[in-house]
């Protein structure tokens, strides 16, 4: 078994993707955009810097890329408050890397503030040892960084921690890490690309965990 394991948080600890998904379409007809379902699934897992202006604008060339931004983080803080929902398998994972002295971490694209609040919330926090926010990295995913940050201060190298992800640009970033990807795909699935970066692929978390218990990973 590995010394450590990272997760992302948005579609991998919580079910809170979806929601995302729907405020990207919702808020575009807001600045008068027609609905593009492709740019959820192109944007998702990206932080919320130049990567994401860059992706927003390929889509809508002439919407206001920032105040769509703040729209869509609006509608999703929102959202969650009313219900920020537990993937699933997540506390049982949780317990039994816990149990084994398995080290933690959260590293996702949302800042540290926002991350920090969800966990807290969802009774979480104790946890992880460390947290890792897209607002701490130079580089978003697809980029290592944020990866290569949560292993270091885990004091691990990434090839001994597992990396939990849902996205297709996550799978991307914990490859190019070195970590041990897996995808738990919860709005996409993998793609041919993608399913060769993985070191497996899984549902959920309960039947990673039991590959992991297993020793298949």
């Amino acid at each position: 078994m590995k010394r450590g394991a990272i997760f992302d948080m948005d579609g991998t600890l919580f079910d809170t993707e979806k929601l995302y998904r729907q405020a990207w379409l919702d808020v575009a007809e807001e600045f008068g955009e027609e609905k593009n379902y492709d740019l959820p699934t192109a944007i998702s897992g990206s932080n919320l810097g130049e990567a994401s202006y860059r992706i927003i604008r390929r889509f809508y060339p002439n919407i206001d890329v920032e105040a769509y931004l703040e729209r869509v983080l609006v509608e999703v803080r929102a959202a969650s408050e009313k219900n920020l929902e537990l993937m699933t398998g997540v506390k049982e994972i949780l317990e039994f890397f816990k149990a084994a002295g398995v080290k933690m971490a959260v590293a996702s694209s949302a800042p540290v503030a926002t991350i920090e609040k969800n966990l807290v919330r969802a009774n979480l926090r104790g946890y992880f040892e460390v947290v890792v926010g897209g607002d701490l990295v130079l580089h978003g995913k697809p980029a290592p960084d944020i990866f290569l940050l949560a292993a270091k201060n885990l004091n691990l190298p990434s090839g001994d921690c597992y990396i939990f992800e849902d996205s297709l640009n996550g799978i991307r970033s914990a490859a190019a890490a070195g970590g041990v990807a897996v995808m738990i795909p919860d709005q996409v699935q993998p793609t041919e690309e993608i399913k060769k970066l993985c070191a497996a692929v899984f549902p959920n978390l309960n039947e990673a965990r039991l590959a992991i218990e297993r020793g298949d990973i």
